[in-house]
């Protein structure tokens, strides 16, 4: 059966169609037989790319969500090896109850285990425990017209490096083994507070980054002036008293995409100004649900369609640690002037963990995260100037979350991206892909 499947920003608009595979002893077969009949194809997990990455050349994807059993679960050791499309939700359904979490996780639950190491993924605790790589054993690898191999540091290291954080281009990951981390309670202890200016971000993170296993930030991206760079700072640690347990899974439901974007500058600054007077002026401390700390989207069933049917692209950007407090500066004044944004503007803190992938996308800086509403103007005016700043800052931007990024500008970031191509199966070839290296 196909399926008709997206990237979760909607744009580009390339549908593509789905070839599911429901066993991993089928996936040579399925691999010939797209290779055959449309010349590439590309692995599909659950469609939380956001931009042109997840979407094959050939508008032909192999889905691999249906991949989705536990092979095997150490509960003494917090190991486990399950297929490639189990999510990380569908992990601490299991692991929570028995005293285990993720090592590390993105902002979403409902990432698949190939999608998560394919792009490196990495969370609020990347200060401390580095990318998804970091949990990662071994993992199986699938390459055209090749026996399958196992890839770990010590058994068949470069294709280990290569994948992680390879897009889904060097084959078609079928399972992964990934050691959890030990906790006592699901709850999270928090201390949220404002700051005023993007100095105060970074002397607050320079004081509980390093007593604090996560920590993020929102920040205001319409504020001018002498709000410039105002927000909402959040650190959280492992509860070590409380029960171990799943919070349920029920959300609300964006029913239908509407024609017009609802996140526009009005709606954008009521609720920005609203959220920030809302939170505290000192430290408040709390004690939170798992879910609302790491998850706070998944709330909400399709957010994505409040977009419209244009969608939106997501502008993600590491910035070098000399040189981030001036450019985020610039970036968010460039921000502010255009009225545009999201609800949810990410800063974080990277630290200086090096992955093993070659093309992973933290390094030792600051990291900033916002959604826009896709028109011309964004495309034509908006992203071009933000670009512009990354550049010459010496940054980059996030694979995963990208929809517009120029050749130049990736291989300039990247300069072992000769080496994946290399090292790629001529058999998967993703838009990205194309768009950046042709």
């Amino acid at each position: 059966m196909n399926d008709q499947l997206t990237s979760w920003g909607h744009y580009p608009s390339a549908p593509q169609t789905g070839h599911s595979c429901a066993w991993r002893s089928d996936l040579e077969q399925h691999l010939q037989r797209l290779n055959d009949t449309y010349g590439t194809t590309l692995p599909f997990g659950n469609g939380r790319s956001y931009g042109d990455s997840c979407l094959a050349s050939s508008d032909h994807v192999l889905h691999l969500r249906s991949l989705n059993r536990f092979v095997e679960a150490d509960w003494q050791t917090g190991e486990i090896c399950a297929e490639a499309g189990v999510t990380l939700g569908e992990i601490l359904q299991l692991s929570i109850p028995r005293g285990w979490f993720l090592d590390v996780t993105p902002g979403t639950r409902h990432v698949t285990l190939g999608g998560a190491l394919a792009n490196d993924v990495h969370g609020k605790n990347h200060h401390r425990r580095g990318t998804f790589a970091s949990s990662v054993l071994s993992f199986g690898l699938h390459r055209s017209a090749q026996p399958p191999m196992v890839c770990s540091p010590v058994e068949n290291p470069q294709w280990f490096a290569a994948t992680i954080g390879g897009l889904g281009l060097t084959g078609i990951i079928s399972w992964v083994s990934i050691r959890l981390r030990k906790i006592e309670s699901s709850l999270i202890d928090t201390i949220r507070m404002r700051f005023d200016h993007l100095g105060e971000f970074f002397a607050l993170s320079a004081e509980l980054d390093p007593v604090h296993e996560y920590s993020v930030a929102w920040i205001d991206c319409l504020a001018k002036g002498r709000e410039q760079g105002r927000g909402v700072f959040t650190v959280g640690t492992h509860s070590e008293q409380g029960p171990l347990q799943v919070e349920s899974s029920r959300s609300l439901r964006i029913p239908i995409r509407p024609p017009l974007s609802l996140v526009n500058p009005l709606s954008l600054n009521i609720f920005n100004r609203s959220y920030w007077h809302l939170q505290p002026a000192g430290r408040e401390r709390q004690t939170t649900p798992y879910s609302s700390f790491f998850y706070p989207l998944d709330r909400i069933e399709r957010w994505n369609r409040v977009y419209g049917r244009k969608g939106f692209q997501q502008f993600q950007c590491v910035l070098p640690e000399s040189v981030a407090e001036v450019a985020l500066a610039q970036l968010l004044k460039s921000i502010a002037a255009s009225g545009t944004g999201s609800f949810l503007a990410v800063l974080k803190r990277c630290g200086d963990f090096v992955s093993p992938g070659l093309l992973s996308f933290p390094m030792p800086g600051t990291s900033l995260a916002l959604d826009f509403p896709q028109n011309s103007v964004l495309t034509n005016t908006l992203l071009p100037r933000l670009d512009a700043i990354v550049r010459e800052a010496g940054g980059r931007l996030y694979p995963a979350k990208d929809a517009h990024m120029s050749g130049s500008d990736f291989r300039r970031a990247y300069p072992a991206w000769e080496q994946l191509e290399t090292m790629r199966d001529p058999a998967l070839i993703s838009r990205f892909w194309e768009r950046v290296t042709r």
